[in-house]
């Protein structure tokens, strides 16, 4: 029988963007404590990588489990992880990831460098 298809989340799928790194990288403890926090790490980049239009994965944790080498307790830890940072949602069997919060700034058109640098430059004289 076909899995029906459900968004799990009106907040919608995820919308990357470059400025998102950043608060991806600062939940993720990137260049502190990333050695502990590896595993919800695999799993976001797998069900970025995944994901439908939505943002939904249809993979149950079993394959996960398998695709990605990890334990169900491992599994289960990651997880929790990515729903306490709000990244994801989940309903057995549904994952899906969630877009991240627009970034704060001044501008709400995009700004060239050069502009950003004299801007640096005025600001020091």
């Amino acid at each position: 029988m076909p899995m029906m298809k459900r968004v799990l989340c009106q907040r919608g799928c995820a919308k990357f963007r470059s400025s998102s790194v950043g608060s991806i990288s600062a939940w993720f403890g990137i260049g502190t404590s990333a050695a502990f926090r590896i595993q919800p790490w695999r799993l976001y980049l797998f069900l970025v990588t995944v994901a439908d239009a939505q943002g939904l994965s249809y993979y149950g944790d079993p394959a996960i489990s398998q695709l990605l080498s990890l334990d169900a307790a491992t599994l289960i830890r990651a997880r929790q992880e990515l729903l306490a940072a709000k990244l994801i949602a989940y309903q057995r069997p549904l994952y899906q990831v969630l877009s991240l919060d627009a970034p704060r700034s001044e501008h709400s058109e995009p700004v060239l460098l050069g502009d950003i640098l004299r801007g640096m430059a005025e600001k020091k004289q």
